[in-house]
């Protein structure tokens, strides 16, 4: 399995990846932020993944949606972020981690919306150079994501536009950011029990959540602990435990959005289906 080393995810498969949940599939466990695992998805590379939902109208033939583990919720989303508040994005530069995010896609609705004299010019950093490179003047406005709506401040940036709250305010519907999925060849049995072990291993993780500490720390990139706790409250919620309705809802809601837009191809009626 491959996971990011973001506290939610390793707060997440903490009590899986160590053995703690009885009866659950043995991970061996890489990490890599959800930009290489959203390639690594598309080259089929391993049995489970954490993608961004952008990526799965590119992988469902492959891979199915587990209905537990990931990142949905509500204000939660990604920001736009620049030196000075109330700036103009027509025709300026504006940094993205990756064209194959959800950010992303959040973000073209959003300015679809939102932007009437000229699209914006796209750069892609890695989302920690993001920041920097807004506040030192390399690119004029940057999407973020993560710990990064906690901290921006530090860095003297504004905050141009929520594309959650956006997204929020124009479907009603929870923020899709970070799927789990598994090859689907794996087959009914095991597409179930890893689904089982990811919810037992969001429970385990809530009923005991000092277990994960170190580990969740040890991942985190030098986090601020506070920030690190922040970030796990805004990320793991009721539908990291169950997408349910709602999660499903959204999940769809956004890819026939953005497909109608041309940003990603159309959703197959059965694509979401679990198992």
């Amino acid at each position: 399995m491959a996971y990011s080393p973001c506290p939610n995810d390793t707060f997440v498969f903490h009590a899986w990846a160590h053995g703690q949940v009885p009866g659950a599939p043995e991970l061996d466990v890489t990490f890599a932020d959800i930009d290489l695992t959203n390639g690594m998805a598309e080259r089929g590379e391993f049995d489970v993944l954490k993608v961004s939902y952008a990526v799965l109208p590119y992988v469902l033939d492959e891979y199915a949606l587990l209905p537990c583990g990931g990142a949905l919720g509500r204000g939660c989303g990604p920001l736009v972020l620049t030196r000075e508040p109330g700036a103009d994005l027509a025709g300026k530069t504006v940094a993205v981690p990756s064209e194959r995010s959800t950010a992303y896609l959040l973000f073209r609705l959003w300015a679809a919306d939102t932007l009437r004299d000229g699209a914006p010019e796209i750069v892609v950093l890695p989302f920690h150079e993001i920041m920097p490179a807004v506040r030192d003047g390399k690119v004029d406005a940057g999407l973020v994501i993560h710990e990064a709506r906690f901290t921006y401040q530090e860095y003297g940036l504004h905050c141009l536009a929520d594309m959650g709250a956006h997204w929020e305010e124009t479907t009603g519907l929870p923020i899709p950011l970070g799927a789990i999925i598994a090859k689907r060849s794996l087959g009914e049995t095991v597409l179930n029990s890893l689904a089982d072990a990811a919810r037992s291993s969001v429970r385990k993780a809530w009923d005991e959540p000092e277990n994960s500490r170190e580990y969740v720390l040890a991942h985190a990139q030098e986090m601020d602990p506070a920030v690190a706790d922040q970030h796990i409250g805004l990320y793991v919620n009721e539908f990291t435990a169950d997408l349910g309705e709602d999660g499903y809802a959204a999940v769809r809601g956004l890819l026939t959005r953005a497909a109608a837009e041309g940003l990603v191809p159309p959703l197959g009626r059965d694509a979401l289906r679990f198992p």
